[in-house]
């Protein structure tokens, strides 16, 4: 991999933040109202929190080089994100906050307005459908929260919230740039008496710097907020997003190698095409004295529709000795349906607790169809086809319903101090079907209920405004994804049941804060954690199981942030990890694409009343490429990579002007690699290396009016 930054460039990244963690600066924001969600579910001060909590503001947001909320967590949040089709719109983007490395995705637990978004497969968020105007402030969460949220939040929480704002706005954006990116934005918001609404919307389309690239994303969402006094509200959001991205796939090799912008050769013209559509509603109502219920709903409907013309062309039937057989169209449709009471209120002299329920029902299903050219002249032909139905495509389905009962209780104990604690018991009812080509035996179906356990227990001292400091144990869990119940075959390229996994579990000891320091806000949190029964992907295999040895998770996060004057802004943090076996065989070994060191820096500098400029630099460590833990000891790692990006603003009357350089180093990098079986042209298999190279440097032009 080329080095566009210099070892040296990386020492002034670490100086920097050393530089602004130093209290001789000054501070001039003040956080001393900040008022959050995450941490209980009820709206509650930052201060009053026994957990690391940053809080990213729409303003922070406004005045980034973000384009697309993904690129918002990394550069501003400072979170790990990687992708397996980066591309300049970050659409199928993954965000691991505890250290998980290819489980990341199902141990990161995204929420909008506090209600989960994860899909109930291992597939990406649908950033997409979520326009990046609706935000109003993205709250992170550190660490594990399945008392409060259940199933998946083990390595951190993303509550990007959209309600709350009342101020009219209206206002358009347009960005255009490198590989003809173009990207709309547009919010319209007002209150009438005690009725706000908000509309908005986002378009997004570019080519793509590799082969086989181009991407487009359309997204739309109406919200309705009734106030009835007091804190008396009811809330409705419908929502849609489309997608449509095409798959270039990875390159073979180590990182650096090979042609970066070419697809690979079984991915050239196939494409990924979503629909994700529904409503969320809820509201809040003050009971008797001292008591407030809250309720959330949500129901979506997701279809995804996948297409690969490689396995119906020539190219793969007239491979010799054997063909390429695989599906070249896969649909997949599925639904979830979510609610959640809960109640909040004092009890006698005790503290303030948290009585909650919810429900949880979705269904997905998958149908794999093969090309009329490969059914007609070598599947059916060559007798390929021995299900007992005669059945041409493959089929799998899965139902689950969660239900779960959880409490949560504040005791103060002397004036700023209290004794926190809760507990979750959620118990998961999975059912399967499957049906196969290769099948012999017919259909098959399974049935299996588990159940799961959080619970957690904290001190937290609040000595001062802005000023607190906390310690606290923490279990929380995750049940498998649907997907995970399935295996990959690669001698049929079809997907094999492999068992309906147990959950995993992980204990987590915490300790952390927030401080002021002669004005300088800082926050951060050392933790160790252990799983058990972590669940986990062989490359090797192409199954999915519980290891049943437990992985270690230990490290150090710190954010910080100062206005060093007026005119000058600089923040920056990182995180020191290490994931890794903690027991059998593999001991010691790390998890891979589970990088030890993040750092992050970002600066601004308001040079009057029209201009301002500013950039961001992230640095990721080297880290092991993803590959059964046999491979550990053979194989080379990622190398690490710096990318930043800068910006030059101008601000007149209702314009706001930005012109961005993305990865201004034109850094050659790659967030997600891995070590396995690769089919070649020639329909061999052999053990290579594979990475997903992201884009090149990037220029872009953009313009926001108010109206």
């Amino acid at each position: 991999m080329k080095k566009q930054f210099s070892k040296e460039k990386i020492a002034l990244l670490c100086g920097a933040l050393f530089i602004i963690s130093n209290p001789l600066f000054v501070f001039a924001q003040s956080a001393q109202s900040t008022i959050v969600v995450t941490g209980s579910r009820f709206e509650e001060n930052l201060n009053e929190v026994p957990a690391n909590v940053k809080v990213i503001t729409r303003d922070e947001i406004a005045s980034s080089t973000s384009n697309n909320i993904p690129d918002v967590l990394s550069q501003i949040g400072g979170l790990n994100v990687r992708s397996l089709n980066p591309g300049q719109l970050n659409l199928d983007a993954t965000v691991d906050m505890g250290g998980y490395g290819a489980t990341a995705n199902s141990t990161t637990l995204i929420l909008i307005d506090g209600q989960r978004v994860n899909p109930i497969d291992s597939s990406s968020i649908s950033w997409g459908s979520i326009p990046l105007d609706s935000i109003e402030r993205i709250e992170v969460l550190q660490g594990g929260a399945s008392v409060q949220y259940g199933n998946g939040a083990v390595g951190g929480v993303i509550n990007i919230i959209t309600n709350g704002n009342t101020s009219k706005l209206n206002q358009a954006s347009v960005s255009y740039g490198s590989y003809n990116t173009l990207v709309n934005n547009a919010i319209l918001r007002d209150t009438y008496q005690d009725t706000t609404y908000q509309l908005t919307a986002n378009t997004s389309n570019t080519n793509g710097w590799r082969q086989n690239s181009a991407a487009n994303a359309y997204a739309f969402d109406a919200k309705v907020i009734q106030k009835f006094g007091g804190i008396d509200r009811i809330y409705t959001d419908l929502f849609y997003g489309y997608t449509n991205a095409q798959n270039p796939g990875g390159v073979v090799g180590q990182v650096g190698s090979g042609d970066p912008q070419a697809a690979k050769f079984n991915n050239v013209g196939s494409n990924t095409s979503i629909n994700n559509a529904g409503v969320r509603f809820g509201g809040t109502k003050g009971l008797a004295a001292g008591y407030i219920g809250e309720l959330d709903a949500s129901y979506t409907n997701r279809n995804v529709f996948y297409y690969n013309p490689f396995y119906d062309s020539s190219a793969a039937l007239n491979v010799t000795p054997y063909p390429i057989v695989g599906a070249s169209n896969s649909t997949l449709s599925g639904w979830q349906l979510n609610l959640s009471p809960r109640i909040k209120g004092l009890i006698e002299s005790l503290g303030t607790g948290i009585l909650g329920y919810e429900f949880n029902k979705a269904s997905q299903g998958s149908n794999n169809a093969y090309g009329s050219e490969v059914l007609n002249n070598i599947m059916i032909p060559n007798g390929y086809i021995s299900n007992p139905n005669g059945l041409t495509y493959n089929g799998q389905s899965a139902s689950l319903l969660n239900q779960s009962v959880y409490g949560i209780l504040k005791l103060p104990i002397v004036n700023g101090l209290s004794l926190d604690g809760g507990a979750r018991h959620q118990a998961q009812q999975a059912s399967t079907y499957d049906t196969n080509v290769y099948s012999s035996s017919g259909p098959s179906s399974a049935n299996k209920t588990y159940s799961a356990n959080a619970g957690d227990a904290a001190f937290n001292f609040s000595y001062a405004n802005n000023q607190k400091v906390y310690i606290k144990w923490n279990q929380s869990y995750r049940f498998p994804n649907i997907d995970e119940f399935w295996g990959y075959d690669n001698n049929t390229s079809t997907q094999v049941f492999n068992g309906i996994l147990k959950p995993q579990t992980a204990q987590t000891y915490e300790i952390g804060g927030n401080w002021m320091l002669s004005s300088l806000r800082v926050n951060g949190s050392i933790f160790s954690s252990t799983s058990q029964n972590e669940i986990m992907y062989n490359p090797s295999s192409g199954f999915n199981y519980n290891s049943q040895y437990n992985v270690n998770r230990r490290g150090v996060v710190l954010d910080s942030s100062s206005n060093i004057t007026k005119k000058l802004m600089l923040a920056g943090g990182g995180k020191i990890q290490n994931s890794y076996y903690a027991d059998g065989p593999y001991a010691g070994n790390a998890i891979p694409l589970a990088p030890n060191l993040l750092l992050n820096a970002r600066a601004s500098y308001l040079i009057d009343m029209n201009w301002s400029f500013g950039g961001v630099v992230n640095y990721v460590s080297n880290q092991h490429y993803d590959a059964s833990p046999v491979y550990y000891n053979t194989l080379n790692q990622m190398p690490s990579y710096t990318v930043g990006d800068v910006f030059l603003n101008y601000k007149t009357g209702n314009f706001d002007t930005k012109f961005t350089i993305k990865n201004v180093g034109n850094t050659s990098y790659a967030t997600s690699g891995g070590y396995a079986s690769l089919m070649g042209a020639n329909g061999s298999f052999n053990n290579s290396y594979y990475y997903y190279p992201s884009d090149r440097r990037a220029f872009y032009l953009s313009t926001k009016y108010t109206f």
